[in-house]
């Protein structure tokens, strides 16, 4: 739920008492969920409704509500307590405890889940990879329905906690979780404010970078990726079937890197990118670089549109093992004399586009993934790689829905990503009309900035007239020295041209 305005909530009144008066003899439900409805909650329970739904895990205030304001007898709870967006077991102790706290308030009780269930997988049928010791753990939208029945039957017994299927929930929240890592835990234990403070200082930095780097102003660069082609998707599924080895696998992304490095070259892009080819998600592939993750073989999600994905779980304690990208980033940087950017998938994005534990915080595993992260950033750093790009697609995925609750205000959030200090920072700004702009002029903003000069998500090529009028746009708000030029997002789901000299 978002934060509401007083029109807001008086065109909500009079749309639905309109809908009310004429309903008849029909049952009219109205459900909400994404959090608590702490704007209008007096004005729902006062409609005409017969049961009202609401989401009691992320509805921070929704228990508050109801034991401040009451809820009418007359209708019907629908109490979303089942997670409807994540894949673990529910605790069946939490959850009937809550409901007989709920009885004193609502004389009818409908347990539901706390929203839709399109967030989650289908079914855990389909797994048949996953051990026992993990999957019991898990539920999916099919179980979740089970769920909701062996909950409900347990609400009817005076002695619930002695039937069978309560114990054998219990007994899975009392077993030690696999992949707990005391290494992992100590470092983020021991993380202090000196390891949030980068050296040397800006100033220096850029003047050394300068010097190094000896680019030209205004600089290009694409994002990372590079399309998604036939062959290599043939590639990677050649190898998932085992009809090559690894040797052969990578034999053929190193080919597909040279290519890469070779039109780059050729169009005169001035910091190259080595495309990402032995990737098939920029989650999934670090997630199996890494301990602490499970992943399944048909748990798909709708992501936007017809596109699907598949979120690795992340199970237990994060950890790198090995270095995951260093060997590609070192072979393309061996093609030319002009940087590759070594490309890593950051930790927020990581953790947001995966399924999170829900025994710590996000928080602590943030932590987890962040420091495993820095070790790949300092092994390519060792292996000759001068300029590291972490992507961080997902970084407002987790703000919270209503503005109210935000830690600040949009423009304090620029000033806090200043304060991030990294060199240069690239974000999409052409689907929104180059509108964060006026955002980074007023903060005076010190990182160098990269605003997409066209949206990659389009099959549409922008001119070269559309491109050079953002720049100059750009130009009126961003120093000259300041101002990168790159698409708003990677270029894996475009196609190559087929005109482009090869």
């Amino acid at each position: 739920m978002t934060d509401l305005t007083k029109e807001d909530i008086c065109l909500f009144e009079t749309l639905y008492q309109q809908i009310l008066t004429e309903k008849g003899s029909l049952k009219v439900l109205l459900q909400t969920y994404f959090g608590d409805v702490r704007d209008c909650y007096e004005n729902i329970i006062a409609l005409d409704f017969d049961g009202i739904g609401l989401d009691f895990l992320e509805g921070k205030r929704t228990k508050e509500l109801i034991e401040k304001y009451g809820f009418p007898k007359e209708k019907a709870l629908f109490a979303g307590l089942v997670n409807g967006k994540n894949i673990w077991k529910c605790n069946y102790e939490k959850t009937l405890k809550t409901l007989e706290e709920l009885k004193q308030y609502a004389a009818q009780i409908v347990l539901s889940t706390s929203c839709s269930l399109l967030h989650v997988p289908y079914t855990l049928e389909n797994e048949s990879s996953l051990k026992e010791e993990v999957k019991q753990h898990f539920v999916f939208a099919a179980e979740k329905l089970q769920e909701l029945q062996e909950l409900g039957t347990l609400t009817e017994c005076d002695d619930w906690g002695r039937q069978k299927e309560y114990v054998d929930n219990q007994k899975i929240f009392a077993r030690e979780r696999l992949f707990q890592d005391a290494e992992v835990n100590k470092r983020v234990a021991s993380l202090s404010e000196k390891d949030f403070i980068r050296l040397p200082e800006r100033a220096e930095r850029q003047r050394l970078q300068k010097s190094v780097f000896g680019l030209p102003v205004l600089p290009t660069t694409t994002i990372g990726s590079f399309p998604q082609t036939r062959e290599v998707k043939k590639n990677r599924s050649s190898y998932r079937k085992g009809d090559i080895d690894k040797a052969a696998y990578d034999k053929q992304v190193y080919a597909f890197i040279r290519e890469c490095i070779e039109k780059q070259e050729q169009i005169g892009i001035d910091v190259l990118v080595h495309g990402e080819y032995e990737r098939n998600d920029m989650v999934e592939f670090f997630g199996e670089n890494l301990s602490g993750y499970v992943f399944t073989e048909r748990a798909w999600v709708q992501s936007y549109g017809t596109r699907c994905v598949k979120p690795p779980i992340i199970f237990g304690d994060v950890k790198r093992i090995a270095p995951i990208t260093v060997r590609y980033s070192v072979y393309a940087q061996s093609l030319t004399k002009k940087p590759v950017k070594g490309m890593l998938t950051g930790p927020v994005t990581i953790l947001n586009w995966s399924f999170p534990r829900e025994d710590i915080s996000l928080k602590e595993m943030a932590y987890q993934i962040g420091i495993a992260i820095r070790d790949e950033v300092l092994d390519l750093e060792k292996a000759g790689i001068r300029m590291i790009q972490i992507d961080e697609a997902a970084l407002k995925e987790k703000l919270p829905i209503r503005k109210s609750d935000w830690y600040s205000e949009f423009n304090d959030i620029i000033k806090d990503i200043d304060n991030m200090d990294a060199d240069v920072i690239s974000f999409e700004a052409s689907r929104s009309k180059l509108t964060i702009l006026d955002a980074i002029q007023e903060s005076n903003f010190e990182t160098e900035v990269g605003p997409g000069v066209y949206d990659i998500h389009s099959p549409r090529v922008p001119s070269v007239e559309e491109v050079v009028t953002a720049l100059k746009t750009m130009l009126t708000k961003i120093d000259k020295e300041k101002l990168w030029v790159n698409p708003d997002c990677g270029l894996k789901t475009r196609g190559f041209w087929k005109q482009m000299p090869v």
